[in-house]
Protein backbone atom coordinates (compact mmCIF):
# COMPACT_ATOMS: atom_id res chain seq x y z
CA UNK A 1 0.00 0.00 0.00
CA UNK A 2 1.61 3.41 -0.97
CA UNK A 3 1.63 6.33 0.38
CA UNK A 4 -1.38 8.28 -1.52
CA UNK A 5 -3.66 4.85 -1.10
CA UNK A 6 -3.18 6.09 2.23
CA UNK A 7 -3.53 9.56 1.95
CA UNK A 8 -6.34 8.79 -0.31
CA UNK A 9 -7.75 7.08 2.75
CA UNK A 10 -7.20 10.01 5.05
CA UNK A 11 -9.26 12.48 3.37
CA UNK A 12 -12.27 10.67 2.72
CA UNK A 13 -12.33 9.86 6.27
CA UNK A 14 -11.45 13.29 7.46
CA UNK A 15 -14.49 13.94 4.76
CA UNK A 16 -17.30 11.47 5.91
CA UNK A 17 -16.60 12.35 9.46
CA UNK A 18 -16.95 16.55 8.69
CA UNK A 19 -20.21 15.11 6.71
CA UNK A 20 -21.39 14.13 9.33
CA UNK A 21 -20.41 16.95 11.95
CA UNK A 22 -22.34 19.42 9.36
CA UNK A 23 -25.24 17.22 8.87
CA UNK A 24 -25.72 17.15 13.24
CA UNK A 25 -24.81 20.77 13.06
CA UNK A 26 -27.97 21.38 10.22
CA UNK A 27 -30.30 19.20 12.37
CA UNK A 28 -29.25 20.83 15.61
CA UNK A 29 -30.45 24.51 14.13
CA UNK A 30 -33.49 23.39 13.01
CA UNK A 31 -34.57 21.09 16.16
CA UNK A 32 -37.24 23.19 16.37
CA UNK A 33 -38.64 22.30 12.83
CA UNK A 34 -37.67 18.85 13.21
CA UNK A 35 -40.25 18.77 16.78
CA UNK A 36 -43.33 20.48 14.58
CA UNK A 37 -42.63 17.63 11.78
CA UNK A 38 -42.71 15.32 15.12
CA UNK A 39 -45.76 16.43 16.88
CA UNK A 40 -47.14 16.52 13.41
CA UNK A 41 -46.79 12.98 12.66
CA UNK A 42 -48.15 12.11 16.04
CA UNK A 43 -51.35 13.76 15.00
CA UNK A 44 -51.26 12.70 12.02
CA UNK A 45 -51.75 9.11 13.24
CA UNK A 46 -54.09 9.90 15.71
CA UNK A 47 -56.17 10.40 12.93
CA UNK A 48 -55.56 7.98 10.57
CA UNK A 49 -58.27 5.81 11.83
CA UNK A 50 -60.77 8.77 11.58
CA UNK A 51 -59.82 9.44 7.93
CA UNK A 52 -59.69 5.89 6.86
CA UNK A 53 -63.08 5.32 8.65
CA UNK A 54 -64.54 8.68 6.64
CA UNK A 55 -63.23 7.21 3.96
CA UNK A 56 -64.22 3.65 3.53
CA UNK A 57 -67.57 3.64 5.58
CA UNK A 58 -68.76 7.31 4.64
CA UNK A 59 -67.48 7.39 1.17
CA UNK A 60 -65.75 10.79 2.07
CA UNK A 61 -63.48 11.89 -0.25
CA UNK A 62 -59.97 11.81 0.56
CA UNK A 63 -59.49 15.76 0.77
CA UNK A 64 -63.04 16.40 2.97
CA UNK A 65 -62.12 13.40 5.03
CA UNK A 66 -58.75 14.92 5.89
CA UNK A 67 -60.95 18.51 6.35
CA UNK A 68 -63.32 16.60 8.59
CA UNK A 69 -61.01 14.85 11.12
CA UNK A 70 -58.62 18.10 11.26
CA UNK A 71 -61.57 20.34 12.37
CA UNK A 72 -62.84 17.75 14.77
CA UNK A 73 -59.14 17.38 16.48
CA UNK A 74 -58.90 21.29 16.27
CA UNK A 75 -62.22 21.07 18.10
CA UNK A 76 -61.75 18.91 20.99
CA UNK A 77 -57.85 20.98 21.48
CA UNK A 78 -59.81 24.49 21.43
CA UNK A 79 -62.22 22.17 23.83
CA UNK A 80 -59.35 21.23 25.98
CA UNK A 81 -57.85 24.28 26.29
CA UNK A 82 -60.67 26.10 27.26
CA UNK A 83 -61.51 23.86 30.09
CA UNK A 84 -58.42 25.42 31.89
CA UNK A 85 -60.02 28.60 31.72
CA UNK A 86 -61.76 28.95 34.83
CA UNK A 87 -59.05 27.12 36.57
CA UNK A 88 -56.57 29.93 35.47
CA UNK A 89 -59.03 32.59 36.48
CA UNK A 90 -59.53 31.17 40.02
CA UNK A 91 -55.78 30.86 40.44
CA UNK A 92 -55.69 34.27 39.33
CA UNK A 93 -58.08 35.90 41.07
CA UNK A 94 -56.96 34.24 44.62
CA UNK A 95 -53.18 35.63 43.71
CA UNK A 96 -54.78 39.24 42.81
CA UNK A 97 -56.55 39.28 46.70
CA UNK A 98 -53.06 39.60 48.50
CA UNK A 99 -49.33 40.45 47.57
CA UNK A 100 -46.52 37.94 48.18
CA UNK A 101 -46.21 38.21 51.88
CA UNK A 102 -49.66 37.85 53.12
CA UNK A 103 -49.59 34.28 51.06
CA UNK A 104 -46.57 33.56 52.86
CA UNK A 105 -48.43 34.43 56.51
CA UNK A 106 -51.16 32.02 55.24
CA UNK A 107 -48.70 28.80 53.97
CA UNK A 108 -47.64 29.86 57.33
CA UNK A 109 -50.96 29.61 59.00
CA UNK A 110 -51.79 26.29 56.93
CA UNK A 111 -48.38 24.82 58.21
CA UNK A 112 -49.26 25.63 61.73
CA UNK A 113 -52.90 24.04 61.68
CA UNK A 114 -51.19 21.06 60.34
CA UNK A 115 -48.27 20.62 62.93
CA UNK A 116 -50.90 21.13 65.73
CA UNK A 117 -53.25 18.15 63.70
CA UNK A 118 -50.45 15.52 64.01
CA UNK A 119 -48.62 16.22 67.02
CA UNK A 120 -51.65 17.27 69.38
CA UNK A 121 -53.22 21.06 69.60
CA UNK A 122 -50.49 22.25 72.54
CA UNK A 123 -47.12 21.11 70.47
CA UNK A 124 -44.92 23.82 70.45
CA UNK A 125 -44.99 24.33 66.33
CA UNK A 126 -41.42 25.28 64.99
CA UNK A 127 -40.50 27.89 62.77
CA UNK A 128 -41.55 27.26 59.20
CA UNK A 129 -37.74 28.14 58.34
CA UNK A 130 -36.86 25.25 60.25
CA UNK A 131 -38.87 22.54 58.88
CA UNK A 132 -37.13 21.09 55.64
CA UNK A 133 -40.18 20.92 53.65
CA UNK A 134 -40.37 24.80 53.14
CA UNK A 135 -36.92 25.30 53.60
CA UNK A 136 -36.26 26.15 50.15
CA UNK A 137 -39.64 27.71 49.31
CA UNK A 138 -39.81 30.46 46.98
CA UNK A 139 -43.07 32.63 46.48
CA UNK A 140 -41.49 35.20 44.40
CA UNK A 141 -41.10 32.22 41.79
CA UNK A 142 -45.23 32.48 41.33
CA UNK A 143 -44.92 36.15 39.33
CA UNK A 144 -42.04 35.03 37.47
CA UNK A 145 -43.47 31.92 36.52
CA UNK A 146 -46.86 34.13 34.70
CA UNK A 147 -44.69 36.55 32.97
CA UNK A 148 -42.66 33.89 31.06
CA UNK A 149 -45.98 31.83 30.52
CA UNK A 150 -47.27 35.30 28.58
CA UNK A 151 -44.03 35.54 26.69
CA UNK A 152 -44.08 31.71 25.48
CA UNK A 153 -47.61 32.35 23.92
CA UNK A 154 -46.02 33.93 20.88
CA UNK A 155 -43.57 31.02 20.13
CA UNK A 156 -46.59 28.60 21.25
CA UNK A 157 -48.99 30.36 18.27
CA UNK A 158 -46.78 29.77 16.01
CA UNK A 159 -45.42 26.47 16.78
CA UNK A 160 -48.89 25.60 16.83
CA UNK A 161 -49.98 26.95 12.88
CA UNK A 162 -46.85 25.06 12.00
CA UNK A 163 -48.22 22.08 13.26
CA UNK A 164 -51.78 22.05 11.92
CA UNK A 165 -50.37 23.08 8.67
CA UNK A 166 -47.88 20.01 8.45
CA UNK A 167 -50.55 17.57 10.28
CA UNK A 168 -52.94 18.83 7.38
CA UNK A 169 -50.65 17.40 4.24
CA UNK A 170 -49.90 14.27 6.49
CA UNK A 171 -53.26 13.45 7.07
CA UNK A 172 -54.32 14.02 3.36
CA UNK A 173 -50.96 12.23 1.53
CA UNK A 174 -50.48 9.52 4.48
CA UNK A 175 -47.37 8.38 1.82
CA UNK A 176 -45.61 12.05 1.61
CA UNK A 177 -43.14 11.45 4.68
CA UNK A 178 -42.84 7.92 3.69
CA UNK A 179 -41.98 9.02 -0.15
CA UNK A 180 -39.59 11.70 1.09
CA UNK A 181 -37.51 9.05 3.30
CA UNK A 182 -37.56 6.52 0.72
CA UNK A 183 -35.60 9.35 -2.16
CA UNK A 184 -32.73 8.62 -0.23
CA UNK A 185 -33.04 4.39 -0.31
CA UNK A 186 -31.21 2.63 -2.54
CA UNK A 187 -33.75 1.01 -5.10
CA UNK A 188 -33.15 -2.65 -4.17
CA UNK A 189 -34.13 -2.33 -0.66
CA UNK A 190 -37.05 0.28 -1.04
CA UNK A 191 -39.66 -2.36 -1.29
CA UNK A 192 -38.64 -3.67 1.99
CA UNK A 193 -38.34 0.36 3.51
CA UNK A 194 -41.83 0.76 2.24
CA UNK A 195 -43.41 -2.55 4.09
CA UNK A 196 -41.44 -1.26 7.11
CA UNK A 197 -43.17 2.38 7.15
CA UNK A 198 -47.05 0.48 6.75
CA UNK A 199 -46.10 -1.88 9.88
CA UNK A 200 -45.12 1.07 11.67
CA UNK A 201 -47.81 3.47 11.15
CA UNK A 202 -50.11 0.53 11.70
CA UNK A 203 -48.53 -0.02 15.03
CA UNK A 204 -48.14 3.10 16.73
CA UNK A 205 -51.34 4.53 15.02
CA UNK A 206 -52.65 1.90 17.39
CA UNK A 207 -50.67 2.62 19.80
CA UNK A 208 -51.29 6.34 20.08
CA UNK A 209 -54.84 5.46 20.07
CA UNK A 210 -54.31 3.05 23.23
CA UNK A 211 -52.77 6.41 25.05
CA UNK A 212 -56.05 7.76 24.49
CA UNK A 213 -58.32 5.19 26.10
CA UNK A 214 -55.78 4.98 29.04
CA UNK A 215 -56.16 8.96 29.76
CA UNK A 216 -59.44 8.45 29.44
CA UNK A 217 -59.78 5.59 31.94
CA UNK A 218 -57.76 7.95 34.52
CA UNK A 219 -59.94 11.15 34.23
CA UNK A 220 -62.80 9.39 34.21
CA UNK A 221 -61.78 7.80 37.50
CA UNK A 222 -60.00 10.92 38.96
CA UNK A 223 -62.97 13.33 38.28
CA UNK A 224 -65.66 10.37 40.05
CA UNK A 225 -63.62 11.37 43.25
CA UNK A 226 -62.59 15.09 42.94
CA UNK A 227 -66.46 15.28 42.18
CA UNK A 228 -67.37 13.08 45.51
CA UNK A 229 -65.56 15.49 47.68
CA UNK A 230 -66.14 18.48 46.08
CA UNK A 231 -63.18 20.25 44.61
CA UNK A 232 -63.53 22.52 42.50
CA UNK A 233 -62.67 22.53 38.84
CA UNK A 234 -62.68 18.97 39.28
CA UNK A 235 -62.97 18.20 35.82
CA UNK A 236 -59.62 20.20 34.97
CA UNK A 237 -57.51 19.32 37.27
CA UNK A 238 -58.46 15.42 36.48
CA UNK A 239 -57.89 15.79 33.45
CA UNK A 240 -54.41 17.60 33.67
CA UNK A 241 -53.05 14.85 36.29
CA UNK A 242 -54.79 11.74 33.59
CA UNK A 243 -52.57 13.83 30.97
CA UNK A 244 -49.24 13.95 33.17
CA UNK A 245 -49.34 10.20 32.80
CA UNK A 246 -48.53 10.02 29.64
CA UNK A 247 -44.61 10.60 31.23
CA UNK A 248 -44.01 7.22 32.60
CA UNK A 249 -42.95 6.46 36.15
CA UNK A 250 -42.20 10.49 36.66
CA UNK A 251 -45.73 11.48 35.81
CA UNK A 252 -47.87 9.76 38.04
CA UNK A 253 -45.36 11.36 40.87
CA UNK A 254 -45.96 14.82 39.56
CA UNK A 255 -49.52 14.62 39.09
CA UNK A 256 -49.84 12.60 42.41
CA UNK A 257 -48.11 15.85 44.00
CA UNK A 258 -50.74 18.64 41.92
CA UNK A 259 -53.68 17.11 42.62
CA UNK A 260 -52.55 16.61 46.53
CA UNK A 261 -52.10 20.72 46.70
CA UNK A 262 -54.76 21.62 44.08
CA UNK A 263 -57.20 19.65 46.99
CA UNK A 264 -55.70 21.78 49.28
CA UNK A 265 -56.03 24.97 47.95
CA UNK A 266 -59.16 24.63 47.15
CA UNK A 267 -60.77 23.63 50.61
CA UNK A 268 -59.17 26.38 52.11
CA UNK A 269 -61.70 28.60 53.67
CA UNK A 270 -61.49 32.37 54.07
CA UNK A 271 -64.06 34.75 55.59
CA UNK A 272 -64.43 38.59 54.47
CA UNK A 273 -61.54 39.51 55.85
CA UNK A 274 -59.22 37.30 54.02
CA UNK A 275 -58.63 35.24 57.27
CA UNK A 276 -57.88 31.41 56.57
CA UNK A 277 -60.60 29.27 58.96
CA UNK A 278 -58.89 26.96 60.78
CA UNK A 279 -60.49 23.84 58.69
CA UNK A 280 -57.83 21.45 58.05
CA UNK A 281 -58.70 18.53 60.04
CA UNK A 282 -62.24 18.76 59.48
CA UNK A 283 -62.07 19.68 55.84
CA UNK A 284 -58.90 19.65 53.93
CA UNK A 285 -57.40 16.50 55.56
CA UNK A 286 -60.47 14.65 54.98
CA UNK A 287 -61.17 15.30 51.28
CA UNK A 288 -56.94 15.71 50.34
CA UNK A 289 -57.24 11.89 51.71
CA UNK A 290 -60.02 10.68 50.26
CA UNK A 291 -59.38 11.94 46.82
CA UNK A 292 -55.85 10.45 46.96
CA UNK A 293 -57.23 7.27 47.56
CA UNK A 294 -59.16 7.54 44.42
CA UNK A 295 -55.70 8.41 43.00
CA UNK A 296 -53.94 5.57 44.12
CA UNK A 297 -56.69 3.36 42.80
CA UNK A 298 -56.62 5.04 39.07
CA UNK A 299 -52.77 4.13 39.57
CA UNK A 300 -53.34 0.39 39.87
CA UNK A 301 -55.91 0.05 37.67
CA UNK A 302 -53.74 1.56 35.18
CA UNK A 303 -50.46 -0.09 36.13
CA UNK A 304 -52.27 -3.82 36.23
CA UNK A 305 -54.69 -3.34 33.70
CA UNK A 306 -54.44 -0.61 31.19
CA UNK A 307 -50.86 -0.57 30.59
CA UNK A 308 -50.72 -4.29 29.93
CA UNK A 309 -53.36 -4.71 27.78
CA UNK A 310 -52.08 -1.59 25.64
CA UNK A 311 -48.92 -2.89 25.08
CA UNK A 312 -49.82 -6.05 24.50
CA UNK A 313 -52.47 -5.31 21.72
CA UNK A 314 -50.91 -1.72 19.91
CA UNK A 315 -46.67 -2.15 19.93
CA UNK A 316 -47.29 -6.16 20.68
CA UNK A 317 -44.56 -6.15 23.59
CA UNK A 318 -44.51 -8.07 26.86
CA UNK A 319 -44.80 -5.29 29.80
CA UNK A 320 -41.43 -6.56 30.67
CA UNK A 321 -39.68 -5.65 27.69
CA UNK A 322 -41.46 -2.30 27.92
CA UNK A 323 -40.24 -1.59 31.64
CA UNK A 324 -36.89 -2.54 30.86
CA UNK A 325 -36.37 -0.39 27.27
CA UNK A 326 -37.82 2.94 29.16
CA UNK A 327 -35.41 3.20 31.81
CA UNK A 328 -32.64 2.44 29.83
CA UNK A 329 -34.01 5.22 27.40
CA UNK A 330 -34.54 7.32 30.31
CA UNK A 331 -30.79 6.88 31.97
CA UNK A 332 -30.22 8.26 28.39
CA UNK A 333 -32.12 11.02 27.03
CA UNK A 334 -33.52 11.33 30.38
CA UNK A 335 -37.67 12.06 30.70
CA UNK A 336 -37.86 12.46 26.58
CA UNK A 337 -36.52 9.22 26.59
CA UNK A 338 -38.52 7.96 28.49
CA UNK A 339 -41.76 9.84 26.47
CA UNK A 340 -40.49 8.22 22.99
CA UNK A 341 -39.20 5.41 24.09
CA UNK A 342 -41.98 2.91 23.31
CA UNK A 343 -42.45 4.68 19.93
CA UNK A 344 -38.75 4.49 18.83
CA UNK A 345 -38.08 0.69 20.23
CA UNK A 346 -41.30 -0.33 18.42
CA UNK A 347 -40.03 1.44 14.70
CA UNK A 348 -36.81 -0.51 15.76
CA UNK A 349 -38.20 -3.48 16.20
CA UNK A 350 -39.95 -3.40 12.85
CA UNK A 351 -36.78 -2.09 11.00
CA UNK A 352 -34.67 -5.05 12.57
CA UNK A 353 -37.48 -7.59 11.54
CA UNK A 354 -37.56 -6.56 8.08
CA UNK A 355 -33.94 -6.74 7.41
CA UNK A 356 -32.63 -8.85 10.15
CA UNK A 357 -35.11 -11.58 10.02
CA UNK A 358 -32.72 -14.33 10.14
CA UNK A 359 -30.86 -13.05 13.36
CA UNK A 360 -32.18 -15.41 16.13
CA UNK A 361 -32.00 -12.69 18.37
CA UNK A 362 -33.69 -10.73 16.58
CA UNK A 363 -36.31 -13.24 15.92
CA UNK A 364 -37.16 -13.74 19.34
CA UNK A 365 -37.54 -10.21 20.24
CA UNK A 366 -39.93 -9.66 16.86
CA UNK A 367 -42.00 -12.84 17.01
CA UNK A 368 -45.21 -11.10 17.78
CA UNK A 369 -44.90 -8.59 15.59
Amino acid sequence: MNSNTIANGILKALAIIVGALLVLYFFYKIQSVLVYITVAAVISLLGRPIVRFLRQRLKFRNTLATIFTMVLMIGLFVGLISMFIPLIEDQGTKLALYDIAELESKVENMYSEGYKYFHGKDAVVPPIEESKLFSNLDFSFIPSFFNSLISGLGSFSIGLLSVLFISFFLLKDSKLLQDSVLVLVPNNKEERWARSFEKIKDLLSRYFVGLLFQILILFVIYTIGLLIFGIDNAIVIAFLCALLNLIPYVGPLISGVLMMILCVTSSIETNDAGIIIDNFSDVILPNTLGVMIFFLAGQLIDNFLSQPLIFSSSVKSHPLEIFLVIIIWGILFGIIGMVIAVPSYTVIKVILKEFLSDNKIVQSITKDI
